[in-house]
């Protein structure tokens, strides 16, 4: 498909780096959402061809702009859901990035991996930049795959992954932030529904057991995907300090979240450091400049977030949002 008009220009961040392409206009009446409903098809392709596409200098000044813009290429935006992380909601269907304290890092992943239903897509708009730091590093997921010893990846395909949360108010999100009810029937509708076990406790906190794949099928370009939080849940990821601290007050069984083989049985650690070498590998990072607009195929594209000092604001919107893996 041709471009209707050309008032772009495409650029790489560095020679030879097509992660994420770079889109930029040529002139100063450059009309972001007009330029996008024309070429809506063109935008697809390249998001499939590159991964990840950074709309830079493009005059989208505030977060309603953003929001429009991310609803022409796409429509089904969604509210989060089955949440893991902290956020709030800012305007519509447009959220924070994750509230995390600004000296922690967060580790790479692909978006709501974890869980029953996952967005297609993922967009982030830099209203503004940190002092220092808070960069959104990427990773495509396939060159994590690959770089995966094949025994390792196998061990996953057969057993998949075992993601035990304990729902705990003051430690972590309570059930009723993350499932977004008050009404214990209608999260057991939602576990019933997507496969989930669970267990209600004396003191009215949850447990729940869900086995996720650890892989994914691309739906239109159908490439394997690396496409989990092993990792990033696993007790592992917290500092030495307070993971200790943690299984010495509540017992391993009763951290708020973490990881094994679909089996039961213990991730290795020299197995989750495999998994963390390869996304570190991979990983592409740059510094957001303000009114940056970065659009991700999550099947494809892994995020994560440096640690920084200041006031940072970074917003997200996610749609076409799915449950087949395509395995």
């Amino acid at each position: 498909m041709e471009l209707q008009q050309n008032p772009i220009e495409l650029s790489e961040l560095q020679p030879g780096q097509t992660l994420p392409l770079v889109i930029s206009p040529t002139c100063d009446t450059f009309d972001l959402l007009e330029w996008a409903k024309q070429n809506t098809e063109w935008l697809e392709q390249k998001l499939l061809e590159h991964g990840g596409i950074l709309f830079r200098n493009c005059n989208v000044t505030d977060i309603a702009a953003f929001e429009t813009f991310t609803a022409t290429l796409c429509p089904n935006l969604e509210d989060y859901t089955e949440r893991s992380t902290p956020r709030s909601e800012v305007h519509g269907k447009v959220y924070t990035s994750t509230s995390y304290p600004s000296e922690q890092h967060i580790p790479m992943h692909n978006e709501m991996s974890y869980a029953y239903a996952w967005p297609k897509k993922i967009f982030f708009f830099s209203v503004l930049n940190a002092e220092t730091g808070g960069e959104t590093p990427i990773a495509d997921s396939r060159e994590v795959l690959k770089r995966l010893d094949p025994g390792l990846v196998q061990r996953f395909v057969d057993k998949k992954i075992r993601y035990v949360r304990n729902y705990m108010r003051g430690l972590d999100l309570p059930w009723e932030e993350v499932f977004q009810t008050t009404s214990k029937q209608e999260v057991e509708a939602y576990c019933r529904k997507t496969g989930m076990t669970w267990e209600w406790k004396k003191d009215g906190s949850l447990r729940t057991i869900a086995i996720r794949d650890a892989l994914a099928k691309h739906p239109v370009t159908s490439e394997l995907v690396w496409f989990n939080q092993a990792h990033l849940f696993h007790v592992s990821n917290l500092p030495d300090e307070v993971r200790e601290a943690l299984v010495f007050a509540l017992g391993e069984e009763n951290l708020t979240r973490n990881t094994y083989y679909g089996d039961g049985e213990q991730i290795e650690a020299d197995v989750l450091a495999q998994i963390r070498a390869a996304y570190e590998e991979v990983t592409i990072k740059f510094p957001w400049q303000t009114g940056d607009i970065l659009m991700l195929d999550n099947y494809l594209i892994a995020h994560g977030r440096t640690p920084f000092t200041g006031a940072r604001k970074v917003v997200v919107t996610m749609g076409d949002v799915t449950s087949d893996r395509n395995l």
